[in-house]
């Protein structure tokens, strides 16, 4: 590699766990290439921005990504680390996901109250469609608030509603112990798309550091990942969706995915699994399903 790209900047957003997710990646670079210089570039999006309206009145997950992704385009910053999670199902002309990291822990989480001891009619807030529509299901009984806001803050407002809802492998990143977790498992309540994989993104002409930045790519989660995003682009769908899809990859590169939907003016959750080796059709034979109606 030249010298000319021997420093190379990440962007990021500037929440606790964004920075933590930025520098898990600096440190895997520098595993790898320990002659590259790595800064970090915080970037102010409209999601960390407008903390008091939810998600999707002002344009869904997006609002998290696409100014760090703009960045990057620009040449302001040269890598774009996001939560997977956070990314529309379409990546921008110009730049490519060029590696997804060994996921985390992808269970969703409740904090504050164990579901099974919550009385009838408890509160749980969360800012996730997802998530209400699954508890619901789980729970008919269940109340629900709005909630938003960077880890602390959630966390700090727990005290306020019988429960609140997270995702585990933000608490595990940022080493936070709230006093009463009650982690609920994947085939109970699926987690959204991309939950607790990170995803890298570089531009898509930049091969010196597509080259390197591939390196860091971990094939079961990728091929994960990748399905259950191949998923969320048949639905067209972004995080006002109610709807989780989480994919496992057995040694062989077999692909299991399971979907959820809850399909505007239905009453019931529906869920479909199924098996592959191809993520693309897979994500998109799950979606098909549950879009016609057939899941169960």
């Amino acid at each position: 590699m030249s010298d000319s790209a021997s420093l190379r900047r990440i962007a990021t957003r500037g929440s606790a766990l964004a920075l933590w997710q930025a520098h898990h990646v600096a440190g895997l670079l520098a595993d790898v290439a320990p002659e590259i210089t790595v800064e970090i570039e915080i970037i102010s999006t409209e999601g960390d921005r407008r903390t008091d309206v939810p998600l999707a009145q002002i344009g869904g997950k997006g609002v998290f990504v696409k100014e760090v992704q703009a960045a990057v385009l620009d040449g302001r910053a040269d890598i774009a680390v996001h939560s997977a999670k956070d990314l529309p199902a379409l990546t921008p002309t110009g730049l490519v996901i060029v590696a997804v990291p060994e996921r985390a822990d992808a269970r969703d989480v409740l904090v504050g109250g164990r579901l099974a001891d919550l009385p009838a009619g408890a509160t749980v807030a969360t800012g996730s469609p997802r998530r209400r529509a699954q508890l619901a299901d789980l729970r008919p009984d269940l109340r629900f608030e709005e909630l938003r806001g960077n880890i602390d803050t959630r966390l700090a407002k727990s005290s306020s509603f019988d429960a609140i809802v997270m995702a585990k492998a933000a608490l595990d990143r940022l080493d936070r112990h709230p006093e009463v977790v009650d982690p609920i498992d994947v085939d109970v309540m699926v987690p959204q798309v991309g939950q607790a994989a990170l995803a890298i993104e570089c531009r898509a002409d930049d091969h010196d550091l597509v080259e390197l930045l591939s390196r860091l790519d971990h094939r079961a989660t990728r091929l994960a990942v990748d399905a259950e995003r191949a998923f969320l682009a048949r639905l067209g769908g972004d995080c006002d969706l109610p709807a989780g899809a989480h994919a496992t990859v057995a040694d062989d590169d077999t692909i299991t995915l399971t979907g959820v939907l809850l399909d505007a003016g239905d009453t019931t959750m529906r869920r479909f699994a199924s098996v592959g080796q191809a993520p693309d059709e897979l994500g998109a034979l799950v979606a098909e399903r549950l879009l016609s109606g057939t899941g169960t």
